[in-house]
This record gives structure tokens, C-alpha cells and sequence, in this order.
């Protein structure tokens, strides 16, 4: 018996990502798959597609639109399997994608949650965005992906292709283990959306789990289907959420220090958009800000019981992605001056 996988896929007035892709989804190639749609109070016709479509998929409501963090919280909650498989609504699936990352998983108990490859829906020989071969921190803890460096998106040619273990696995197909969510509290809802996915690997990672790269499973993310880079709200949740990122997983004296050069970062970059008279986006900076700090106690409460320090942790890159990418004008991963640690099965 191959052990049980639930395929979820958040759903939130997605009634066209469900039509083009959810029959994919059914057709995987898995003995033991049960796939759940849950609902944060779409408002389209998204349900009744899949109640009168495809009636063997399970639907858990949310009595309101939670996000994308507690939206999973409260739908996983109700769900019972070996492994959590969320997935974006706007990925398409081959049959055999979920076989590969489970089989990985299996060999070793330490391996807490994966990703399999993913790549673009609208241009498939290249990555895409948001997880492309894995995802990886710097020193300041920005992040970036393996076939990814802020916008510039590699094109695939299999040189990625080797299972590495990486800092942390896209929320756009993030395999998980169910023991290991339970265990280390899902995803923190106070992110709302964005970087939630990197907070949960950090404290699996700061458990002494490994999240892994899969390349043998491909899947294809159309990308931007919620906020969209011209968005300001995007911006605010990514400058305010990676300050909770830092803030919550470092040790202490790393994190006061991290979180000080992180602000003079970001200062630069309202500088930018200031100059650039991009004020939606410079102001986003200012209540991102402002909400961390104004929730400084809160999350403080919710910093990990065991830190471990940051140097130490696989997948971080210990120089600066900004500083590569602007100043060093370093385009691919590769180029990068940075060793990445193959899967090691216990």
C-alpha cells in the first residue's frame, strides 16, 4: 500500500483555474489520492462547477475569505492523510507527479516536506517565479530559487536536475508530511499570504527536518493568479512578512542584528520607489513597517522554542543576493559563488 496523499487546492473565486486544471488533477497516476477543494467563501461559481463536474472531490467551506495561511489551517484541520499536498489552483499537474516526491520522502524520516520542479505554464521550456528547482535565504534573508533570481527566470535545460536539499519549498505545490505539519503548528496565520510557506520550512528546518528538492516531478504554475507584482498589497505582505520571518525563526542575537540591517534595506528600496515616483509602493514599505512593529510582542510570542543558528542551517546562501545581483550583475544560480548539498537518505 503506497501511503495516503490529500491533494488540497485553496480555492477563492478560481472557478476558471478549476476548469482548466482540476482534471488534471483528478487523473493523477496514485493508488491512495483523495482530492479536497477548500473553499475561503468564494463568491463566483466555483462550487457548484465542482458539485455538478466532478462530485468524488470533497469541498470544506470556510465561512470567509482567511487567506492563505489560515485558509489551509482551518481546511487541513479536517483532513486525514500521510502526506498534505497543497496546491496552488493554477497549476497543472502530469499523472505521475506525486509518485517521485512521496517515494523521496519515504526513504527518510527526517524529510519533513518537498517540491517537486516547477516551471512555467505560459512558456514551459523555462521556470517559473515562485519555487522554479527550490527555494534558497541569503545572509539578510532574502529569498530566491534555484533557476530564479528576482525577475530573471532561467530557461530549463536539466541543470538542476539533481535532488538537493534546499531551504524552502514553494506553497505553489509543497509537499508535506502530515506528522510534521501537526507538529510544528501549519502555517502561522498572521502572514495572511506570502513567505508563509518559508516560515513553516524554517521551523521544521529549526526541528532538525530537511525540506528537499524533487526533480524527477515537473509541474507547470500560470503564476499571479491572486496579487500580481504591479500590486502594492504584494509588496507590503513581502516587506512585512520576511520581517516576521526573521523575527520569529533566528536566535536572539542574530535576529536584533539581521533585523536592524534588514530595515536599512529596506529604506534603500523606499529610496527607489520614492525617486522612481512609485509612492503606492513606497508607502507599502512604510505600513509594512509600521504593522511589524506595532505586532512586535505578538509575534515575539510566537518565536521557536529551538533556534538554530542561521550559519548553520542548510540552503543559505552566506553572502548578499542584492548585492550578486545588482552590484556583481550575476543573472543565473549557477554563477553563483554557492555549494548546494545533495539529498542524503538516512
Amino acid at each position: 500500500m503506497e501511503p495516503s496523499v490529500a491533494v488540497v487546492i485553496l480555492n477563492w473565486n478560481g472557478l476558471s483555474f478549476l476548469k482548466s486544471f482540476l482534471p488534471q488533477v483528478l487523473q493523477s497516476d496514485y493508488s491512495s489520492l483523495q482530492v479536497i477543494v477548500g473553499d475561503n467563501a468564494s463568491t463566483d461559481d466555483s462550487l457548484h462547477f465542482i458539485e455538478e463536474t466532478f462530485p468524488q472531490v470533497r469541498i470544506i467551506r470556510n465561512e470567509r475569505n482567511y487567506g492563505f495561511a489560515e485558509g489551509y489551517n482551518r481546511v487541513l484541520a479536517q483532513v486525514q492523510a500521510d502526506y498534505f499536498v497543497l496546491l496552488n489552483s493554477d497549476v497543472q499537474v502530469p499523472a505521475n507527479w506525486i509518485r517521485p516526491v512521496v517515494a523521496m520522502m519515504e526513504k527518510d524520516p527526517m524529510i519533513a516536506a518537498a517540491q517537486p520542479k516547477i516551471k512555467s505554464f505560459t512558456e514551459p521550456l523555462k521556470f517559473e517565479y515562485a519555487g522554479a528547482a527550490g527555494g534558497f535565504l541569503d545572509r539578510f534573508g532574502f529569498p530566491f530559487c534555484r533557476g530564479r533570481i528576482f525577475d530573471v527566470i532561467e530557461t530549463d535545460t536539466a541543470q538542476y536536475d539533481d535532488a538537493i536539499e534546499i531551504f524552502w519549498a514553494s506553497g505553489a505545490a509543497l509537499f508535506v508530511k502530515r506528522s510534521c505539519w501537526v507538529e510544528v503548528g501549519g502555517l502561522d496565520p498572521d502572514f495572511f499570504a506570502h513567505m508563509e510557506e518559508i516560515d513553516v520550512c524554517w521551523r521544521l528546518k529549526n526541528l532538525g527536518y530537511k525540506i528537499v528538492f524533487c526533480p524527477a516531478s515537473e509541474v507547470y504554475h500560470v503564476g499571479g493568479g491572486t496579487l500580481n507584482s504591479t500590486n502594492p498589497f504584494k509588496t507590503y505582505l513581502n516587506f512585512r512578512n520576511n520581517l516576521y520571518l526573521l523575527q520569529k525563526n533566528l536566535p536572539a542575537q542574530e535576529m536584533y542584528l539581521m533585523l536592524f540591517a534588514r530595515i536599512w534595506i529596506d529604506f534603500v528600496a523606499w529610496i527607489h520607489f520614492l525617486l522612481s515616483g512609485e509612492f503606492k509602493f513606497a508607502w507599502a514599505i512604510n505600513k509594512a513597517h509600521f504593522n511589524f512593529f506595532q505586532n512586535y510582542r505578538t509575534t515575539a510570542r510566537k518565536r521557536s522554542k529551538q533556534q538554530i543558528p542561521f550559519a548553520a542551517l542548510t540552503g543559505v546562501y552566506h553572502s548578499s543576493i542584492v548585492w550578486a545581483f545588482f552590484a556583481q550583475k550575476i543573472r543565473l544560480f549557477k554563477k553563483l559563488n554557492f555549494r548546494t548539498d545533495p539529498v542524503k537518505m538516512k
